[in-house]
């Protein structure tokens, strides 16, 4: 348990982003699995517009430190290689 105002004030804001990268990161994995699911249904078309849109979400992610740079570029290629096929 927090003992001084501070750090009282630093759970608060933890719990504050954390649940906001939570919200980020699931709307990231939505957008992946729409994409996917969207190329094995064969549309190609929805799959590389949906893909476009988890690409920025995930660059955003990055950018703000919620993924780690690499990580992000993984994510995006394995999408990617998931939905070329289609």
């Amino acid at each position: 348990m927090a003992n001084t105002k501070s750090a009282e004030k630093r759970v608060r804001q933890i719990a504050k982003r954390t649940e906001r990268n939570r919200a980020v990161k699931s709307r990231i994995k939505t957008l992946q699995k729409k994409a996917v699911s969207a190329a094995s249904e064969g549309k190609s078309e929805e799959a590389l517009k949906t893909f476009s849109e988890f690409a920025k979400a995930v660059d955003k992610a990055a950018k703000s430190n919620i993924f780690q740079k690499n990580k992000a570029a993984n994510l995006k290629s394995r999408t990617n290689k998931a939905i070329k096929p289609a």
